[in-house]
């Protein structure tokens, strides 16, 4: 064989063997290991709840992780509404989650039930935790309109009017009330304007009365 063809299969050689060792050290090697699991949106017990949930062995090699597996591992969770994971070379596998907000206290059967804004039990307990609001509907379910009103109620509710509310009521979807710690009544109507509504609220309890209608926030009402 001629040294160019020589040199030619040297260098082919060469370059396979070059390959083969990307190739290793990507996909098999630990030095491109996961080394470690960042996780935002979550702190404390949370955030160790995704950690644990995300399962990826230490120093598995970072680019044969599946990330929708991680991803659907993760977002499994309760207390998780959604999940991003990505990975951050050399070695992190950053996790990226939105938690779940508490908006209302549901009682059920002798227990207190902490639910998000689409009705999901974040957590149950004996005694309902102070600071949120119980919500009382005559049949609490997905899909049930009553339901829905009073969680996007409680859910838009701006913090300073959130915290002197202690239950909400709703019969219809058109119906949903507040009942203050003080026992004053604010009549919302259906869960539209929120926002507008509760700026006109918090103008109105600076007046006496016991029962407050913002329903229709153009048109107010005080008893």
């Amino acid at each position: 064989m001629s040294t160019p063809a020589w040199r030619t299969a040297f260098v082919v050689l060469l370059s396979i063997g070059v390959v083969a060792a990307a190739a290793w050290l990507v996909f098999f090697s630990p030095v491109l290991g996961v080394q470690r699991v960042a996780v935002s949106g979550a702190n404390g017990r949370a955030a160790d709840l995704v950690r644990r949930a995300a399962a990826v062995p230490d120093r598995q090699p970072l680019a044969t992780v599946d990330l929708e597996q991680v991803r659907a591992r993760v977002a499994a969770l309760r207390q998780i509404e959604s999940a991003r994971v990505e990975r951050v070379w050399p070695g992190t596998l950053r996790v990226r989650v939105v938690q779940r907000r508490a908006v209302a206290v549901v009682p059920a059967a002798g227990r207190a039930d902490v639910v998000d804004r689409h009705g999901v039990v974040v957590e149950s307990g004996s005694e309902a935790p102070a600071g949120l609001p119980s919500l009382h509907v005559d049949r609490f379910a997905p899909g049930d309109p009553a339901t829905g009103a009073a969680l996007a109620v409680a859910a838009g509710l701006p913090a300073d009017l959130r915290q002197m509310v202690r239950t909400i009521r709703a019969t219809t979807a058109r119906d949903v009330s507040l009942r203050l710690a003080d026992g004053r009544t604010i009549m919302w109507g259906g869960s539209e304007r929120t926002r507008d509504k509760a700026r006109v609220a918090l103008t109105l309890l600076g007046r006496p009365g016991e029962a407050y209608d913002v329903s229709s926030p153009d048109v107010v009402a005080i008893r």
